[in-house]
């Protein structure tokens, strides 16, 4: 509520509400895009579902002394702010699935809690030790016929959307 602390700025808080409301449609967007990835995919790849409801909290509008504008900006926030951290729970999920090794370390990076299980960045020797304790030679194949699929599924869809 730092807005508060500021109310000469009332002017510049009016004109930047159309810009932060716009957001609410790449965010509904993202949510169905995501949503059907994260109930398709992560039975297929055996993963438990990450649970919406430890993201997405949708409980000021409840707090009788807001303002009716006051509830509708909570209900904003809570919706788009606990959509960013479900996808990337459910990013964080792909990514111990798919990857599993560390970015290379950098002060600045931030480094998300779920890669402390991950192989080191740049060590060779830890990730052919996993991949011959953990993989099977025709898991191979099937990696690149995955990645020839997915390609395809992504070049049709950009097709589609490009003609129409």
């Amino acid at each position: 509520m730092q807005f508060r602390k500021h109310p000469d700025r009332w002017i510049k808080h009016f004109i930047s509400v159309p810009f932060i409301y716009s957001m609410v449609i790449p965010a509904i967007i993202l949510d169905i895009f995501l949503e059907v990835y994260h109930r398709i995919c992560f039975p297929l790849y055996g993963i438990a579902y990450v649970k919406r409801s430890s993201y997405i909290y949708l409980d000021r509008h409840k707090l009788s002394y807001l303002s009716v504008i006051e509830k509708i900006n909570c209900t904003y926030c809570g919706y788009v702010n606990g959509l960013f951290g479900y996808a990337v729970a459910i990013g964080g999920e792909t990514e111990k699935y798919w990857c599993g090794i560390t970015h290379e370390s950098r002060r600045e990076k931030y480094q998300p809690d779920h890669h402390k299980d991950f192989l080191p960045y740049n060590d060779k020797n830890a990730f052919l030790n996993f991949v011959n304790t953990h993989s099977r030679h025709e898991n191979r194949l099937a990696d690149w016929l995955l990645l020839f699929v997915g390609v395809l599924i992504v070049a049709w869809i950009l097709f589609k959307t490009v003609t129409t």
